[in-house]
């Protein structure tokens, strides 16, 4: 019984972690298989980043940080991501997930307008929950730790914290949940066809 301790934590805590994720999601109960499984999950999100974009474009007079915010360059060659592996792919996701959980925290700081407050505040919510799934799903020993250095930039325009996340979640992380669905789903349940690269 001793032996199966730690396990049991270890699943206590990514149950939290995934049950807070999508508490928000309406139809049933979630899990991990659900958000790979379920395309609908996914395009949520991407509809929710969109949404916030949107949003923080149409607030009044946003200042220009004075400290800038240092933002991952989420761009990438669709060839070369196919042929990393799921845990590289992961890693480096978790590595841009970091930087813009720091720059929405950051700018969060520096920004005392309603209106762009509170959209930093949803964002920083969103990219955080996603850092903390992604620390659930892991295919080599040992937690992950923050000691990468992706490609990075500095902006003072709080609307590019904003256009990097949604490229992120509709690039990398729609394509690394949609080659998961492909081990982890029933045949007909996930899948699907593969997401559109380079929409905006």
């Amino acid at each position: 019984m001793q032996d199966r301790s730690p396990q049991l934590s270890m699943e206590l805590n990514r149950l939290l972690l995934l049950t807070s994720f999508l508490l928000h999601v309406e139809e049933g109960h979630a899990s991990p298989t659900r958000l790979v499984c379920d395309s609908r999950l996914i395009q949520k999100y991407i509809g929710e980043a969109k949404d916030m974009e949107k949003k923080v474009g149409q607030c009044q007079a946003l200042p220009a940080l004075g400290c800038p915010a240092v933002l991952p360059l989420v761009n990438f060659s669709l060839q070369q991501w196919k042929c990393k592996s799921s845990e590289s792919k992961r890693r480096e996701i978790l590595c841009d997930l970091a930087l813009l959980v720091g720059a929405a925290a950051g700018a969060r700081g520096q920004v005392t307008q309603e209106c762009g407050a509170t959209q930093l505040g949803q964002l920083y919510q969103h990219a955080n929950s996603f850092l903390l799934l992604l620390q659930t799903f892991g295919w080599e020993a040992g937690p992950w730790e923050p000691g990468c250095s992706p490609h990075s930039v500095e902006q003072t325009h709080v609307t590019s914290i904003f256009l990097t996340y949604r490229k992120l979640v509709q690039g990398k992380l729609s394509f690394f949940f949609h080659n998961l669905a492909k081990d982890l789903c029933k045949p007909g349940q996930g899948g699907g066809r593969e997401p559109h690269y380079g929409a905006r």
